[in-house]
Parts: structure tokens; C-alpha cells; sequence
């Protein structure tokens, strides 16, 4: 079994591993890390040797801490990350490079279509009749997007809103509020099959996820990291928040992940704080009194057009994984349009959670 994991900020770690009477065997962890002293992958490998194949990467990185040569360096690898490659190969896990990705960028579109959008797509990723997927949205209105669980009173002013002429929607994955405008969001969706993420836990996943986007954001200069459970960041603030659906396939068998993220380019702050209702417990957990401070637009900091940012985070994303241009099909539109117009424009669902 082999099974890879790039640790997040860090290197790739490989592991090949067999099982023999329920027991890991075998054990070969390599990878372009950096290690000192030598002894100390024999180290690793030892630890793993004979341990339970049900460990979860926890107690697998237990053994492999308690293992270690004292005064061992470990440069771009950790233990955490050696045991989630362990657990992805025996979990039979894919990797990005094994699929034929798709891409979808077209023209703006309705919120509640793109909240529509996301939940076909996917679903058809899970039901094995599209390939993984990258969707580039453009929006064709400003919005607030709620998160599945949140209220909608606590979350929203709806004078601001009105005022503004903002639309509300919820989307089907949790999270927090996002305020978009046509010109001042980017935003994007992956849709992969479950195998992608196998072996990760929930936390990992929204890392693993996001690995991409760090590396295309570093290429323009921007330093960013990827803040649990759901932030991107740099040193001047947030820049980006993600949320994630898992969707069932088909029968109940192996299915799809969701994983879409807003990212600010520009903001109207003033706008935004009339809009949501931001509370102060949310932002003393940031670190801040105001919410201004909570983001900093990628405008400001790499001082590249919108669609400039746009074309490099694909161009990114082509050169590690291949990237086909695609579109919605005819069939999934439809449906889309259906599900937008029974679902998310209906009070029932906006409002699901007052």
C-alpha cells in the first residue's frame, strides 16, 4: 500500500506499507523532507513497525515522538504528518495527480444559482459522472452567504441588506457569514471524490485542500498559511475562509467533498459591518476589536487585477495538477436552475434557522 501526504507549509511524505495479521509491516517512509540525524529514519520506520493497523494518526505519531533520537530535526516534515500518510495508504487514498481535473469558469451567475451549482456538481462527482472539479465563480450580484447552522437574525441586519440591496442565501456547508460583491470576491469550488481526502481527519482535509492555494498566493509575493478550522491568513490579517459538505454517493457508497473558499480582493468594510451582525466574541476569538481588521484584501497586497490573481491561482493549479477547460452541462444547469428556484430563493430553507 502506498499512501502520500504533503504536510501543510512543509515537504512530501511517501509511506509504503504492508499489514500481515492485522499488524503494519514493512514500513517505508520516504519523501524530500529534511532529517537529522540519519539513524533517525530508521527510527521512524521502527516505530511503526508491528503497531495495530486500526492506530489512528495520532497514536501512530505518538510512537513515532516516542521513538525519535534525542535532538532529532525535523525540517518540512512532522511526526502528525508521517502518520496521515500512513493512514492514507492504508485507506487506499488517491492522490490529485490521478485524476483528469476539470475546469469551470463562465459568467456571472445568481447567488442562490451558485449555492445550487455547488450542491450538483458535487453530487455528480459522487455519482461518478463528472470528474473532479475546479468551478471559478463570478458573481452576478452582491450577497450575504450564511452557513448551513447559522441564524439568520443573529447573523444579518436586514435594514443594512435592504438598504443595499444585498440578497441573502444559505448554503448547504457550515461556516460563517460571507459578504460578497461582484467586483471585490473571489471565489472558487472543489469538487472531489471522497477517495482524495481518505485518511485525513476533518481538520486535515480543510489543509490538504487548500495546499494549492498557498503555493499560488506565495507566487505572488503573499505569505499565507492556512489557520484551523477554516482561514487562510497572512501577517496583515484574513484573507480567505473556507467550508466544507460531504455529499453521499450513490446507495450510500463512496462519495464527494465540497470545498469552496471566498477570498476578499477588496472590501467595502463599512458596507460589510452595516450588513452582518459581527459580534464581539467573534472578534475578541480573532485577536481584534474591528472587523476592518479582521481582513486585508488581496488587492492591497499583491497590486494585481482581479482577474490577473484569477488567471495565476489556475495557472498554479494547471502546473501541479493538469487542468482541462469544461463547462456545466446542459443537464446539470437545469437542474441547477430547478434546485435554485425549489430551494435557495425560498424562505423556508434561508430561514431554516431563524
Amino acid at each position: 500500500m502506498h499512501g502520500e501526504y504533503k504536510v501543510p507549509g512543509g515537504k512530501l511524505v511517501v509511506v509504503d506499507v504492508e499489514t500481515d495479521g492485522g499488524v503494519l509491516r514493512d514500513v517505508r517512509v520516504a519523501g524530500d523532507f529534511f532529517l537529522e540525524p540519519d539513524e533517525a529514519l530508521d527510527a521512524v520506520n521502527g516505530a511503526l513497525e508491528g503497531a495495530p493497523a486500526g492506530t489512528d494518526a495520532a497514536g501512530l505519531a505518538a510512537r513515532i515522538e516516542a521513538a525519535l533520537p534525542a535532538g532529532t530535526v525535523m525540517y518540512g516534515l512532522t511526526a502528525e504528518g508521517i502518520a496521515i500518510a500512513v493512514r492514507r495508504a492504508l485507506a487506499h487514498a488517491t492522490d490529485w495527480t490521478d485524476y483528469d481535473w476539470q475546469l469551470i469558469h463562465e459568467g456571472p451567475q445568481s447567488p442562490a444559482l451558485h449555492m445550487a451549482l455547488d450542491e450538483v456538481l458535487t453530487a455528480e462527482v459522487a455519482a461518478g459522472r463528472r470528474p473532479p472539479t475546479l468551478r471559478v465563480w463570478e458573481w452576478g450580484s452582491p450577497a450575504v452567504i450564511i452557513g448551513s447552522f447559522q441564524s439568520l437574525r443573529n447573523e444579518v441586519d436586514p435594514d443594512g441588506a435592504a438598504r443595499h440591496g444585498i440578497e441573502v442565501v444559505r448554503r448547504i456547508s457550515g461556516g460563517g457569514a460571507m459578504f460578497v460583491e461582484p467586483g471585490n470576491t473571489i471565489t472558487y469550488s472543489l469538487s472531489v471524490p471522497e477517495s482524495l481526502v481518505h485518511g485525513l481527519s476533518f481538520q486535515d482535509s480543510y489543509a490538504y485542500l487548500d495546499d494549492w492555494v498557498l503555493a499560488a498566493l506565495a507566487d505572488m509575493g503573499i505569505r499565507a498559511w492556512y489557520q484551523p478550522l477554516n482561514d487562510i491568513a497572512t501577517e496583515q490579517g484574513k484573507i480567505a475562509g473556507a467550508a466544507q459538505k460531504r455529499v453521499v454517493g450513490p446507495g450510500g457508497g463512496p462519495g464527494a467533498v465540497l470545498h469552496h473558499v471566498t477570498m476578499s480582493y477588496d472590501i467595502d468594510a463599512d458596507k460589510m459591518t452595516e450588513v452582518l451582525r459581527i459580534g464581539r466574541e467573534k472578534l475578541s476569538d480573532k485577536g481584534t476589536r474591528s472587523a476592518k481588521k479582521r481582513v486585508d484584501p488581496l488587492r492591497r497586497q499583491t497590486g494585481l487585477a482581479r482577474e490577473a490573481v484569477i488567471d495565476r491561482m489556475i495557472d498554479s493549479f494547471r502546473a501541479r495538477y493538469g487542468l482541462a477547460p469544461g463547462k456545466v452541462t446542459d443537464e446539470e444547469l437545469a437542474r441547477a436552475r430547478e434546485l435554485a428556484r425549489t430551494k435557495f430563493t425560498t424562505g423556508e430553507w434561508t430561514a431554516r434557522v431563524p
